[in-house]
């Protein structure tokens, strides 16, 4: 497939993704609550009302209000906008494809009455959707519901009005709708909107009147080279049956070859069209039906909403910038005095240190002790000490002999003390056996 195709198809589903999101920004009934404007719609209705009873032709002009307005920029009522009111003095008006749109009297009246009932509430983008939705069913059109919510646009620039024109070929005018997310399902019933309204001669003069080449009916033919002929610039009607009736008779008049413009008349001959036109030629239910769904469909074209845009005040008018918040003089802080500092704290004479101790001479400590090794003190001989004495030595006197000495006993000396084979001294001998020497001997 042709590069340039899938970069066209890659642009229309990003079209339809971001008209998806910003048509459930929009809702149905937006200003129907206390907190905005619960009358807004009754109060534009009532405005169309009356001046659709003094002109019907206003219908038509509503319309081409819409369009012209939502195909450039999207629906953000930049087509409004003065010339004088901007910086460089020039608007969307002053383009050659606006210079016959009309009705901005009657915005300009509905916006009065709704700013003296609810002011810089309602925006001149939604009063354009909303009487054009009411024209179209005071004229016999269908009646619908239009999501509001949309704001102000802040840009009306002539060099970005690029309408498809009225010379152009089907698949010329479907590449303008299809920018825009339209289908060619669409954009014929779109283009049913001229059941209404007029044109102008230098409109289609050349295309269509230029030479007799059987795409028109022969009497009409001849009648509009009548009227084109006259001085000026005559303006003649769309649809030569039902010029005030927004109906399906426009796509009857297709078929009989009585399309004014060159690009209607192509509708009834393209391939891509002809069983559409076919279509709401025969069954005005389908039509009324797709013309709604079309309308509202390209309301929802490009729009600003929430904080994006502004709510003017004059539809005419960019608002005024805000002026700076007033500059708040904030004096400057009292300036501390600081007190001087302390005085430094007086030197201190510190006297030299006092001489180092003297050094202490240290001997070096003596040798370890050697061990000594004791040997155990042999035990001391055992005194075997017999329970009866020995008998004494017998000693002979020469006295007479005296009285037998008494007999001594000697207990059983206890055992020796435990030797202490270390440090203790040895035992102490035996104590001495006294023998009285006045024992006589054996």
């Amino acid at each position: 497939m042709d590069k340039k195709i899938l970069l066209l198809l890659f642009f229309i589903c990003i079209s339809l993704h971001l008209a998806a999101i910003v048509s459930a920004q929009l809702q149905v009934g937006f200003y129907n609550t206390k907190a905005r404007c619960p009358r807004a719609e009754t109060i534009v209705r009532d405005t169309v009302r009356s001046r659709f009873l003094k002109d019907r032709s206003i219908t038509a002009a509503l319309l081409r209000m819409y369009f012209h307005d939502c195909f450039v920029r999207g629906c953000d009522a930049s087509i409004l906008i003065d010339s004088k009111n901007t910086k460089n003095k020039k608007s969307e008006k002053d383009a050659g494809a606006n210079g016959s749109v009309r009705g901005y009297e009657l915005i300009d009246q509905i916006k009065s009455r709704l700013e003296a009932m609810c002011s810089m509430t309602v925006s001149c983008a939604d009063i354009i959707a909303l009487a054009t939705r009411d024209a179209v069913a005071l004229a016999g059109g269908p009646s619908y519901n239009i999501p509001t919510g949309r704001r102000d646009g802040l840009v009306s620039d002539p060099s970005q009005v690029n309408l498809p024109g009225p010379s152009s070929n089907v698949q010329q005018a479907f590449q303008s709708f299809r920018s825009k997310g339209i289908t060619i399902n669409e954009m014929v019933a779109l283009l049913g909107g001229h059941t209404v309204g007029i044109t102008h001669c230098s409109l289609f003069q050349g295309d269509r009147l230029s030479r007799a080449d059987g795409s028109m009916d022969p009497k009409l033919f001849s009648s509009l080279r009548k009227t084109c002929a006259s001085r000026g610039d005559p303006s003649v009607f769309l649809d030569q049956n039902t010029s005030f009736i927004v109906d399906n008779s426009f796509y009857k008049q297709l078929r009989l070859k009585k399309g004014i413009l060159k690009v209607d008349q192509l509708l009834a001959s393209d391939k891509s069209t002809a069983g559409i036109v076919a279509n709401f030629a025969s069954n005005p239910r389908a039509f009324q039906q797709a013309f709604a769904n079309a309308l509202i469909k390209l309301g929802n074209t490009q729009v600003l909403v929430g904080k994006s845009g502004e709510i003017r005040k004059d539809c005419r008018a960019f608002n005024p910038p805000s002026p700076p918040p007033p500059k708040v003089s904030i004096p400057p802080p009292p300036k501390i005095l600081k007190s001087p500092p302390p005085p430094p704290p007086p030197k201190v004479s510190v006297s030299t240190p006092p001489p180092p101790p003297p050094k202490v001479s240290f001997s070096p400590p003596p040798p370890p002790l050697t061990k000594v090794s004791v040997s155990p003190s042999p035990p001391p001989p055992k005194v075997s000490v017999s329970t009866t004495p020995p008998p004494p030595p017998k000693v002979s006197f020469s006295p007479p002999p005296p009285p037998s000495p008494p007999k001594v006993s000697v207990s059983p000396t206890s055992p020796p003390p435990p030797t202490n084979l270390l440090s203790s001294p040895p035992p102490s001998p035996p104590p001495p056996v006294f023998t009285s020497p006045l024992l006589p001997e054996a």
